[in-house]
């Protein structure tokens, strides 16, 4: 059994022969708490991004997944490019802009 005294940084741990004092400065106790905030800060960090990397893994388009054919909106007409031509090449002009 262990028991922590944070008041005056000691740890007395209980043996065969007696009881283990165990003690610390204030500096290094400071310096052992900076150090377990840095490691949770890192564990917490990862696994948001793990989190992150997960989700955005399921949103990603599938690039071997054919998107189809595109099919033209409605208000939308075909208009030979050029009148004089045989071949009868159309585009597809919006009939619902503005005048601007």
């Amino acid at each position: 059994m262990v028991v922590p005294n944070y008041t005056y940084l000691k740890l007395k741990i209980s043996s065969p022969s007696g009881v283990i004092t165990v003690g610390t400065s204030f500096q290094r106790a400071y310096e052992c708490e900076v150090e377990c905030c840095g490691h949770t800060a890192a564990i917490v960090t990862s696994r948001e991004l793990t989190a992150i990397m997960k989700e955005v893994t399921e949103e990603a388009p599938d690039t071997k997944k054919s998107t189809g054919s595109f099919e033209p909106t409605e208000g939308s007409k075909e208009v030979l490019i050029d009148l004089g031509s045989t071949e009868g090449k159309l585009v597809c002009v919006g009939t619902m802009l503005s005048s601007k």
